[in-house]
């Protein structure tokens, strides 16, 4: 019995550790940089090709220890909040000791300079900059409603910045998937806002919903959500292959957005509103694997 308890306390840590660094959120930026290098930046490259460049290798892992380190670092600062929020996530997330989290905060943070470095030294400067960014906005500029939101896009977008500087690809159509990710995660990062709200009215973080009120905030999202459509316009023009319908598509998920954005009043409605549109960003990523320019391309896309 003794041994299946610690058995049992052993996953249970495994999978508060998981939720700490938000370990899906993980393996889908390293699936997203990996599918953009393959079919966008680099589409004349194999499989092979890629998974055999180090350099690449390298960017990858670095994002991804940098944005695992983000999460931590993020998650200390939220603690007091959180526990208001998501009280069984924070119970969850609180198997980890602080010490051990820190600790896994400064890890990362080598491991991801360790890595960077194998690249060049301005990869080093970048995620030297990227690493501070982020405890930047944990710690103070998180809780500035003219700022926070902002800021928290432009860092889930910077990882890809880094790959397209890698293969120098400044293609317009990189530009236009670039804009309708970044107004989708600003939308998201708003919504989770007014889900967040009575936490952060508690310890005073000013953000829209608090600032602004709820009926403010709700034309914000709108606007930004009527703004979605202009990239996706530009990107319906484009020879995109099969993934034009998920352009198309997003034409009445958006409206659908802000159908359900209108009739939100409580967290839970918020909650599903910020779900469903992780799963909109979720199969934008995997429908990048349907991009080629015409039919006679797609046996080299499959390769």
């Amino acid at each position: 019995m003794a041994f299946l308890r610690k058995q049992k306390r052993f996953f249970l840590k495994l999978f508060s550790l998981f939720s700490l660094v938000r370990g899906y959120n993980i393996a889908l930026l390293i699936l997203s940089q990996y599918f953009t290098a393959r079919y966008i930046l680099a589409f004349e490259k194999n499989w092979n090709t890629l998974l055999l460049d180090i350099s690449l290798f390298c960017i990858v892992a670095a994002s991804a220890a940098s944005s695992a380190a983000g999460y931590i670092i993020n998650n200390f600062y939220d603690a007091k909040k959180d526990r208001i929020n998501r009280p069984v996530k924070f119970l969850l997330e609180h198997l980890v000791s602080q010490q051990m989290r820190l600790f896994l905060y400064l890890t990362l943070n080598m491991v991801t300079l360790i890595f960077a470095s194998v690249v060049s030294f301005k990869a080093v400067l970048f995620f030297s900059v990227y690493i501070f960014s982020i405890w930047l906005y944990s710690s103070s500029l998180k809780r500035l409603f003219w700022i926070s939101n902002l800021l928290s896009a432009a860092l889930m977008i910077l990882p890809f910045w880094v790959i397209t500087l890698y293969f120098k690809n400044f293609d317009p159509v990189i530009f236009y998937h670039a804009a309708f990710l970044f107004v989708l995660i600003l939308i998201r990062d708003i919504v989770k806002d007014m889900e967040s709200y009575k936490g952060d009215w508690v310890h005073q973080y000013q953000t829209l919903p608090i600032v602004f009120g709820h009926t403010i905030t709700k034309k914000i999202i709108g606007f930004l959500i009527i703004s979605c459509f202009l990239p996706a316009y530009f990107l319906i023009q484009q020879p995109l292959g099969l993934m034009d319908y998920y352009f198309i598509l997003s034409v009445p998920f958006l409206l659908f957005l802000l159908a359900l954005l209108w009739k939100a009043k409580d967290q839970k409605a918020f909650l599903r509103l910020h779900n469903f549109i992780k799963l909109w960003i979720f199969i934008g990523i995997l429908s990048i694997a349907l991009i080629y320019k015409d039919l006679s391309d797609l046996k080299l896309y499959l390769e």
